[in-house]
């Protein structure tokens, strides 16, 4: 069986039950609101946005979101993002708790202004 990969957020966010589809539309709002010049895309067949390079991604699984900072991202919070489950480039949000969301908004004010300068050194 074949499932067919979302062409943008609305439809990956639409094939989630609805109570998932609200976190990550709450995840996608405070992205949008930290970096509002930011372009949304799919990429890996998650939700991405991009300004002078990838920002975040973020993805639904099972019991978690998954936001993808880079390890550059993460690494810089790694203080407050130790109470999650985190991979080197990866951190899981869990669905059972409450979204960190000024967090997320801190992390991708980060990404943005770190695109900036990487963009303005070329």
């Amino acid at each position: 069986m074949e499932v067919k990969k979302p062409e943008n957020i609305d439809e990956y966010i639409g094939g989630f039950p609805n109570e998932v589809q609200e976190i990550l539309e709450k995840v996608r709002m405070t992205i949008q609101k930290a970096a509002p010049e930011a372009k949304e895309k799919i990429s890996y067949s998650m939700p991405a946005f991009e300004q002078n390079g990838i920002v975040v991604y973020f993805a639904a699984f099972k019991n978690h979101v998954g936001l993808y900072a880079l390890p550059s991202g993460h690494e810089a919070f790694q203080g407050e993002l130790s109470q999650y489950k985190s991979g080197k480039g990866s951190v899981q949000f869990p669905l059972n708790k409450p979204m960190p969301f000024d967090l997320i908004t801190k992390i991708v004010k980060f990404r943005v202004k770190e695109n900036l300068d990487k963009a303005k050194k070329k």
